[in-house]
């Protein structure tokens, strides 16, 4: 059995997916953009700052699911330019601990949704 997991603290899902979905103790999370799940808007002043909101909307989700940054053991990272890179690392490397960092890659892409700059989804282990 699969569970769905859902909190109003994180964007709503736009289509036909869920914000993440746990089976047996594995979460797998969609992908999360920079979008204020307060407001609906997007969160794009400064690279940094829409890194930190989807941190944020990834840290919400793994909390609904009972889990947290330690539990997370996989995390794509797709953005528009890689000379972000260094500053998106930044942001997201603040929320992991360096020594038990989960295995991760980072893909520059030719758009994304919104047209935001980065997305990031992430697996997670209870």
């Amino acid at each position: 059995m699969k569970k769905i997991i859902f909190t109003g603290n994180a964007p709503a899902p736009i289509g036909p997916y869920s914000q993440a979905v746990l089976k047996g103790n594995t979460l797998y999370t969609s992908g999360q953009i920079a979008i204020n799940p307060a407001t609906g808007t997007l969160i794009t002043e400064t690279i940094e700052s829409e890194t930190e909101q989807v941190m944020q909307n990834m840290k919400s989700v793994l909390t609904a699911a009972g889990m947290t940054f330690e539990n997370v053991v996989k995390t794509t990272i797709f953005i528009m330019d890689m000379n972000d890179f260094a500053k998106i690392n930044e942001v997201y490397g603040s929320y992991f601990n360096e020594k038990t960092a989960p295995a991760r890659e980072t893909v520059q892409v030719a758009c994304l949704p919104k047209n935001v700059n980065v997305e990031i989804s992430m697996i997670a282990i209870l």
